[in-house]
């Protein structure tokens, strides 16, 4: 590591204060903080010394991620191979080939997502003059993470480059969004290229041809079909669907590592599945369709949703902040994500819509929230004044 440092030291000494090439320091810049501890501190106003700064957060995040996006690697490759083989089910593909098969088809994406985007943050951070946030190393990874595995790279680079420039950028950068990036991009390739995007033949490589199903759970569903999956299968996630929202267990086992790293909140992502489970039942009360008597439980493990939950609801920037306000957030967020997916058969999956609507009101949230803390208090005030007056 010291010779890795000295290297640095000499590169960066023409990028140095009064150097012709101080314009461009904010890229040498990024690449020494991503590899070391930054050597500056804050000089002015408030703040707090911590040892948990955004790199580490942002980097506590990546590793949450690594469970699903390795299992959504293999089941890739594993829902590809074992019918191009003619196979019982995704079990019998051998777990290397299958791990293989899928990591050739996900890396290319992975690449995509960072080369854009992370050049676009680096082109604002020179023009700008500020710093490289490190907040593109998790929307970099989470992008293709919710893609379908055969999304044309150039579609991709189009999503990210709208998610980075019109979701992020345009308000300020880092921290100053009010939507989350990954469902923006996701949300834009969607109303783009719908037919890249939504469908039956488009969630397992080469689903298109006539030898390979592409099919999800909530799919089938729309078009009432019968459900060949178990929840086992489900929860486990052994179905087709985005690289890696398949695996409930995988997510689960992220979002204790968000939680216990004090990373992500708990509140949402506990009363966002409560906010499922009741639209769930409510609609099971009815059973108008398919989806109305889909069992609540089942809508908890099938979909995007427990990823949108875990991963995308908590996004710190763009989320509640209260402690009751996540609570309402996070069961609206589950709540209309299951109410948009049963109540549109042509777009069965809308925990993205959903979240993307409460990140809208989430600062509305936070702002009664806080009004109705005052309030109390005011009345408190009120009454004690009071007491002391008849005392």
């Amino acid at each position: 590591m010291k010779w890795i440092r000295r290297k640095l030291d000499q590169a960066r000494k023409p990028f140095g204060p009064g150097q012709k090439l101080e314009k461009y320091a904010p890229a040498i810049n990024a690449f020494d903080t991503f590899l070391f501890t930054p050597n500056h501190t804050t000089k002015k106003g408030a703040h707090i010394r911590d040892v948990v700064d955004l790199k580490r957060t942002m980097i506590t995040v990546v590793i949450a991620l690594i469970p699903a996006l390795i299992f959504g690697m293999w089941n890739a490759g594993a829902q590809y191979l074992y019918q191009e083989r003619n196979l019982g089910s995704v079990t019998d593909v051998p777990f290397w080939e299958a791990l293989t098969e899928g990591a050739i088809l996900v890396f290319p994406l992975i690449a995509v997502s960072y080369i854009v985007g992370l050049t676009i943050e680096f082109i604002f951070a020179i023009y700008r003059g500020h710093e490289v946030n490190e907040g593109y190393l998790v929307t970099g990874l989470l992008i293709p993470m919710i893609f379908p595995v055969d999304i044309p790279l150039w579609m991709l680079a189009i999503s990210v480059a709208f998610a980075v420039l019109i979701g992020k950028e345009a308000f300020g950068g880092t921290g100053m969004n009010i939507l989350n990036p990954a469902l923006t991009a996701r949300a834009f390739a969607f109303f783009a290229y719908p037919l890249y995007m939504s469908g039956n033949q488009i969630w397992v490589h080469e689903g298109s041809t006539d030898s390979i199903s592409g099919e999800t759970i909530l799919g089938s569903l729309a078009e009432g079909k019968e459900v060949a999956y178990s929840f086992s299968d489900a929860f486990i996630g052994f179905i087709p669907g985005s690289v890696s929202e398949t695996s409930t267990l995988m997510i689960l086992i992220g979002a204790a590592i968000l939680i216990l790293t004090k990373v992500g909140s708990w509140r949402i992502i506990l009363s966002g599945f409560i906010g499922a489970a009741v639209m769930g039942l409510i609609f099971n009360a009815f059973g108008a369709n398919a989806l109305m008597s889909f069992d609540w439980y089942m809508h908890l493990v099938v979909g995007g949703l427990a990823f949108g939950l875990v991963f995308m609801a908590t996004d710190p920037v763009s989320a509640a902040q209260t402690f009751k306000g996540k609570w309402i957030y996070g069961f609206l967020c589950g709540f209309f994500g299951v109410m948009i997916r049963v109540f549109n058969p042509a777009y069965p999956e809308g925990i993205m819509l959903a979240i993307l609507l409460m990140n809208v009101f989430a600062p509305t949230i936070d702002h009664y929230v806080v009004q109705a803390n005052v309030s109390k208090r005011k009345k408190r005030l009120a009454k004690a004044k009071a007491n002391l007056q008849t005392a």
